[in-house]
């Protein structure tokens, strides 16, 4: 019997991310802060400035960091999706709290800054927004470095060797990524100083709690060793909590 094209492409190991998926991933990452000005109808906002500024330049030096130490990893999330083991439910799942949900954000962000429906916010609690948002990216790039299974799809990643990671962060709660994203669009709507921007935020960290329950049960279930990692690191995302 032959191998069917998933199964081919499964075992085949992906070291290089190529200039297409780099090229794609630029655009993606620019889409937003377009997005966001152009809602606005304005260039002159520096709280939108900074938040564009942060993404683009925090981002790309994240994913320098992650090149260096892992390249093969960029690589795995550039084509995450093609794999024929992921979890059908996170291919609904994955696309809308990293792409659809984010720009709707900044959108709503942009709108609100046109019309103003938030009332003015202090220049602390902008401040507060953005130590959010940086720190956020600092815990989930340390996540990357540490975690070379870190894909951008949940799947067990068998031809990359897939085994437990409980170092760095992952000592402390078992999915330090997810843990990282939760606060991190709630800080770009302060940061922007909107209100109605904390909506498709809180909806964005409730499916993230939503994957990361779906995405334990999976790595329980079918990772060898992650069950007992599980009960020596009891917490999913907030030590104390969940």
């Amino acid at each position: 019997m032959s191998e069917t094209t998933a199964n081919k492409r499964l075992r085949k190991p992906v070291s290089r991310i190529g200039v297409r998926n780099w090229i794609r991933f630029a655009g993606l990452v620019i889409l937003g802060p377009v997005i966001l000005f152009a809602t606005a109808g304005t260039l002159r906002w520096w709280q939108g400035w900074v938040a564009a500024g942060i993404v683009l330049l925090g981002t790309g030096l994240s994913r320098a960091v992650v090149a260096l130490v892992h390249p093969d990893l960029l690589a795995e999330r550039a084509r995450s999706l093609d794999a024929g083991n992921v979890k059908p439910w996170d291919r609904v799942i994955m696309p809308v709290i990293a792409l659809f949900l984010p720009l709707v954000l900044w959108a709503v962000a942009g709108l609100d800054r046109r019309f103003g429906w938030s009332p003015d916010f202090a220049l602390w609690v902008e401040i507060g927004g953005m130590a959010l948002v940086l720190v956020s990216l600092v815990g989930g790039t340390w996540a990357m470095v540490v975690n070379r299974f870190f894909s951008g799809t949940v799947r067990i990643q068998t031809e990359r060797e897939h085994s437990v990671i409980s170092d760095g962060p992952y000592r402390i709660v078992r999915h330090p990524g997810y843990a990282s994203a939760v606060f991190s669009y709630p800080g770009v709507s302060l940061l922007l100083g909107s209100l109605w921007a904390l909506i498709p935020s809180a909806v964005i960290a409730i499916l993230l709690v939503v994957r990361t329950g779906l995405e334990d049960r999976t790595l329980q279930e079918e990772l060898p060793g992650y069950r007992e990692y599980a009960a020596r690191t009891r917490f999913r995302l907030i030590p104390g909590i969940w």
